[in-house]
């Protein structure tokens, strides 16, 4: 197995926990983070592939994948700040 391949299998046992936290809850907060789990590992599974390939072609796009999460997590927060 390569380096490369573990790093996947990992990413893949993250994303499978907050898929499980996403569906379960049982709170907003929680489906929130599962969320930011799940952003964090598509942004990794990015960066591991785009290392492997000596690549950089789609690294711009984790710019706009943490702008999206960060803006979201601000907005819900805010939301759940004022239901109280």
């Amino acid at each position: 197995m390569t380096v490369v391949t573990i790093a996947y299998i990992g990413l893949l046992v993250g994303a499978a926990a907050a898929v499980y936290r996403l569906v379960i809850g049982p709170t907003l907060a929680d489906r929130v983070i599962a969320l930011d789990l799940l952003l964090v590992a598509l942004m990794t599974g990015i960066v591991v592939d785009a290392a492997h390939r000596d690549s950089t072609t789609w690294l711009n796009l984790l710019v706009v994948i943490a702008i999206i999460g960060f803006t979201a997590t601000v907005a819900v927060s805010r939301f759940m700040e004022q239901r109280r």
